[in-house]
């Protein structure tokens, strides 16, 4: 009861009256181009069910409600996973909110599971983008905090750096969220002198 207490508040409020149109019966087309038609409505009324609960589960995250957030990108995962394949790259922030999820939650093998989903499907897609790769590196940087593995976690976050300075320039605002985790670790290793100079530069 309270798991569908927790389900009902995280997510299926927000989008029952958006689960019939996709997972009710489709209409039967007797064209091609009705077929067509109907394939692009059923993937836009996908879309729209995606946008909302991954919103939903971000917001839950932000307001620092992980076991709320969970149930939400459960939804956004299977929809995407049943528009675009499940090993496409739209899948791989959603199994980053996972991991940040779970791992607020103090689910740290869950995390790591959704963690290596995420960098087999960036690994297998040779033309991923330096952006994407940026956020999954930062994803295994907090990990790694989170497992009080904090040489890991700096490796992971200079590369985060790295690939978001490449994406989005050395003065983006992309580029200070990796600093300032490093500037936090270092903080918390007493490197006053390392930090503040991150710090600085957030």
């Amino acid at each position: 009861v309270s798991h569908q207490q927790t389900d009902w508040i995280s997510i299926h409020g927000h989008i029952c009256h958006l689960l019939i149109p996709v997972l009710g019966p489709q209409p039967c087309f007797h064209s091609e181009e009705d077929r067509k038609h109907g394939k692009e409505q059923l993937l836009r009324k996908q879309k729209s069910l995606i946008a909302v609960a991954l919103s939903t589960a971000q917001g839950f995250v932000w307001a620092g409600k992980p076991l709320e957030a969970i149930p939400a990108a459960l939804q956004a995962l299977r929809f995407s996973s049943q528009a675009f394949g499940s090993g496409s790259l739209q899948l791989v922030p959603i199994y980053l909110l996972l991991a940040e999820a779970s791992t607020g939650a103090g689910r740290l093998r869950q995390a790591a599971k959704y963690l290596s989903q995420a960098q087999w499907i960036v690994l297998q897609t040779p033309d991923c983008s330096a952006a994407l790769q940026s956020k999954l590196h930062r994803g295994l940087g907090l990990f790694s905090v989170a497992e009080g593995n904090l040489d890991q976690a700096l490796y992971h976050l200079a590369n985060d750096v790295y690939l978001a300075t490449a994406e989005f320039g050395l003065n983006s605002v992309e580029v200070s969220r990796g600093y300032f985790h490093m500037a936090n670790i270092f903080f918390h290793q007493n490197k006053m002198d390392a930090a503040n100079s991150l710090y600085t530069e957030v």
